[in-house]
């Protein structure tokens, strides 16, 4: 089986690039071995204090962001960094030609229940006349990413990424300490019988959501004439990597809990690149009104609508919201 470095030398011919994804490979073995440990190693539990997002942290997303952030800019070729746990981008090193984006610990609030959380990460090239420190640098639509991916920590580690010619996924095997490649151009199914959503929010949800989900739950009866299955894992990386597997579709819409922001979900470092893995895999990533790559962000912490996954599923959720 090919470890994932000479993977990388065989299909990116752009040997900083491959630096950077090795790096976070590496990094992420290391999350991956204190999430493994778990108390054993006082890694669980609130850290006591919350992120730009207003929401509490976790002490693995600080230890996680950190080990990112700090084996990040030790990189020459890194010239800014930004994370969920950041409220504003780190300027790294001045030549760098990367910048890179990640949310450390996606569903960090399964982290004390044994539940699989993950890390998502996104590679834009850097502006030349921009430092990396400066947030302009960073507000690029998402088709612009040279590569992205998460790894799932879950009862083995998985890497799956993209840098634009496909999505491939790699196992950790800890005996060795190496990503080997374990599947290779993987496909979505265009059409699926599974969603996965938080229902307990449907009440806030726009008509057209609520409509279309309805719709699902009368089963072969409805309009759309089949029976659907709902799963939900409260973990992106989880529900993602289960499309990527089996197809589906991953809703996380607008809600009227707070009107004011397009969506839950960060367009930066969540659905851009879960939707670059999904569209190089023959899916759909949607706001439900258009492609979530071609959104322009006015801020790195931008929120937006998400719906991902199968083609003919996302297809079906933006012909509700035509009306």
């Amino acid at each position: 089986m090919q470890r994932l470095r000479n993977f990388l030398q065989q299909h990116c011919s752009d040997n900083g690039l491959i630096e950077v994804i090795d790096q976070i490979a590496t990094i992420s073995k290391d999350i991956a071995h204190l999430i493994q440990l778990g108390d054993l190693a006082g890694v669980l539990g609130s850290a006591g204090q919350e992120n730009v997002q207003g929401e509490n942290q976790k002490k693995l997303d600080v230890i996680a962001n950190d080990l990112l952030k700090d084996g990040l800019a030790a990189l020459p070729s890194i010239k800014g960094l930004a994370s969920e746990e950041e409220t504003l981008p780190v300027g790294c090193n001045p030549d760098g030609r990367y910048l890179v984006l990640f949310d450390p610990l996606d569903g960090s609030s399964n982290i004390d229940i044994n539940v699989t959380v993950g890390t998502i990460f996104s590679i834009l090239a850097a502006p030349a006349e921009l430092d990396g420190g400066d947030e302009r640098a960073f507000l690029q639509p998402g088709k612009q990413q040279l590569a992205a991916g998460y790894v799932l920590y879950g009862p083995s580690t998985l890497l799956v990424l993209t840098t634009g010619n496909g999505v491939f996924s790699f196992t950790l095997d800890s005996r060795v300490g190496e990503y080997l490649l374990q599947r290779e151009n993987i496909r979505v199914d265009t059409k699926t019988a599974e969603f996965a959503i938080n229902m307990s929010n449907q009440r806030f949800w726009k008509p057209a959501m609520q409509n279309y989900v309805a719709d699902l739950l009368r089963g072969e009866e409805g309009p759309l004439g089949k029976r659907y299955n709902m799963r939900w894992v409260a973990s992106m990386v989880a529900e993602i990597h289960r499309i990527l597997t089996r197809g589906g579709v991953f809703m996380y819409p607008w809600d009227s809990r707070e009107p004011k922001k397009p969506g839950k979900l960060r367009l930066m470092y969540e659905a851009n690149p879960m939707s670059l893995l999904m569209e190089q895999a023959g899916g759909k990533g949607s706001t439900s009104t258009e492609s979530i790559l071609s959104v322009q962000p006015l801020g790195i912490h931008d929120r937006v609508s998400v719906v991902i996954g199968s083609a003919e599923e996302v297809a079906t959720v933006e012909r509700y919201h035509e009306a």
